[in-house]
């Protein structure tokens, strides 16, 4: 009957001229197009003699509010099973291997639900909880909404760990019985999402979704690093931001649904990488294929990469072959994932190509707030000589150049973050009656955007642009330099060989934590290095978007190994100085 009044009505909507109604559980009509809400009219044609005109009555609502659709039974690894297919499906329309989805990720998929005794096994988990959830089913629905309020704020978010810590699950348990349907919810065992997990157990969650991409990319071999996925991801390349919003129509998704599923926060580079290594040990994987010097995930071939992206010369690639060399950081047994080999280093393939560089930077121009200098001075003077056939790399106009780009590069992306609307059309619900107040809610939030934008005057904000493996992009002659000579800055060492006009060295940091398989610094400070050195790290930093001070603790690493034996001597040196004192 609703549905015909519906239909019946044909007034345009004031705010989109659409003709699209549909009825609220008070009654109300609202604009299936725009959700804008308004008060239900009928035209009744009196049928009196004195009177051929129309009356107009208001409908006040429903008195008694309809129950939601409760939909189909489904369970919480359905959900995540059916965002993991859609993010495989994003990473093949960009060019990953056919095998990616069905071959590897389904594989690993399946794996996880074994182990964790959610699906192929003979008592599944949410078979025994969805029994247990039949005896409280007598509950009212009010109270369930008053549970859920104690309750709700105890499930682990999208950006939290994925293990409910013991005391929340204390109060927790002395609340109610989670199990099933006991807590509000469009799946079925929503709370048992909530209940404490054995030792070694994972919890999955969204940021959990990424590191089985990642996991599947890397027993590919493929060209993604994880700050390239996590950058796919940020820019809205792959699912991730309110995935549930593609559910089925008849997969809900309310109550505690919503703590599992909302996403409040962009994943982090080391949170997914750890989640990555522990799934990897979890799922009990064998040997991953081997990374060769040819894999695009070797040192030697990354940091081409990235010096093709920071706008460096070519020539600088020759000694970041010899650092990577010298250190043996490319190795193949260094680089190949083991999750049997607990003592294995766990690599981030990405931070340490960029790390390298640094190092190699470092090593040609000091990055001591002087050193570098000199050298440009005299880089410009061999430049306006023109003496050599290609210019001589000036690092004074490097910097000029890159720091302008990065700055216009940096505001384009603060000004994306800014505008990024994290809630969805699509509501997330905690409790029957917010519908309406949602709908209203959405459209008084358009409302206001419009009329900030006309009086502001701002553009709206352009589609996104098509991926791409590089951020920063230089194609005008001028401003590239990566056909510029070292020669400036080299001198020749016995034969055809060459050496750096620095013969010095400063190390980052002269101590390595202490922690067992840590190899990383244990306290880093901006400001306690020079600005240059704090400006390169900042340009890898944007590259990658991870935090500086991850980049900084692996070039502390790789310094280590590099200058291994003169840290030892001089450590020897030390000892026998206090002997002596003694």
């Amino acid at each position: 009957m609703e549905e015909e009044d519906a239909r019946d009505y044909n007034e345009p909507c004031v705010q989109c001229s659409d003709i699209n109604w549909g009825l609220t559980e008070e009654g109300n009509f609202y604009c299936r197009s725009c959700h804008n809400v308004i008060e239900r009219t009928r035209e009744v044609i009196t049928g009196d003699a004195t009177t051929n005109a129309r009356a107009h009555s208001i409908s006040r609502g429903l008195k008694k509010k309809k129950k939601l659709e409760s939909g189909c039974e489904w369970y919480i690894c359905e959900g995540f099973q059916f965002i993991l297919s859609k993010q495989a499906d994003s990473l093949q329309a960009l060019g990953v291997s056919s095998q990616f989805k069905d071959d590897v990720l389904c594989k690993f998929w399946r794996i996880y639900l074994q182990k964790s005794q959610q699906a192929y096994c003979d008592n599944p988990r949410h078979e025994v909880a969805h029994n247990i959830s039949t005896t409280c089913d007598s509950d009212t629905d009010i109270d369930r909404e008053l549970e859920i309020t104690r309750i709700i704020g105890l499930a682990s978010s999208a950006s939290d760990t994925d293990v409910v810590s013991e005391s929340s699950m204390g109060v927790v348990s002395s609340t109610s019985n989670l199990s099933g349907k006991s807590l509000w919810s469009g799946s079925v065992d929503a709370g048992s999402y909530l209940q404490k997990m054995k030792k070694g157990e994972i919890r999955m969650s969204m940021p959990m979704t990424l590191a089985f991409c990642y996991l599947a990319l890397l027993w590919l071999r493929e060209s993604i690093t994880l700050s390239h996925l996590l950058r796919l991801v940020m820019d809205g390349h792959i699912p991730y931001l309110n995935a549930y919003k593609d559910f089925p129509e008849e997969m809900k998704v309310y109550g505690t649904d919503c703590k599992i599923f909302y996403v409040k926060s962009w994943p982090e580079y080391e949170d997914v990488h750890k989640k990555t290594q522990a799934l990897a040990v979890y799922l009990k994987l064998p040997c991953f294929p081997d990374i060769a010097e040819g894999s695009f995930l070797h040192p030697n071939i990354l940091c081409m990469k990235y010096l093709m992206e920071a706008n460096l010369p070519d020539d600088m690639h020759k000694w970041a072959w010899r650092v990577v060399k010298k250190t043996g950081i490319g190795e193949t047994d260094f680089l190949t994932l083991r999750p049997e080999n607990k003592s294995a280093r766990n690599v981030k393939y990405d931070i340490l190509a960029v790390a390298v560089v640094v190092v190699v930077l470092k090593m040609l121009f000091l990055l001591d707030d002087h050193y570098e200098w000199l050298l440009a001075d005299y880089a410009e003077e061999r430049n306006k000589k023109k003496e050599e056939g290609c210019p001589v790399f000036d690092i004074r106009k490097w910097y000029l150049v890159v720091k302008n780009a990065l700055d216009v590069e940096q505001k384009k992306f603060n000004e994306g973050r800014i505008r990024q609307l994290w809630r969805c059309e699509k509501p997330l619900l905690f409790f029957v009656h917010e519908t309406s107040n949602f709908l209203k809610k959405r459209q008084m939030v358009v409302d206001l955007q419009r009329q900030f934008q006309a009086l502001s005057g701002s553009v709206e904000p352009t589609e996104k642009r098509s991926p791409s493996s590089f951020q920063l992009n230089w194609t005008e002659e001028i401003d590239c330099f990566h056909r510029h000579s070292l020669v400036g800055i080299l001198q020749p060492k016995g034969g055809n060989t060459l050496t750096t006009l620095n013969r010095k060295y400063w190390l980052s940091t002269a101590t390595l934590c202490k922690r067992k398989r840590c190899g990383h610094s244990a306290y880093f400070k901006e400001s306690n290095f020079p600005h240059a050195y704090q400006f390169v790290l900042n340009l890898f930093s944007f590259i990658l978007r991870v935090n500086p001070s991850l980049i900084h603790e692996e070039v502390c690493a790789i310094e280590h190994k590099l200058f291994d034996f003169e840290l030892r001597t001089k450590s020897i040196l030390s000892e026998v100085g206090k002997g002596r004192k003694l």
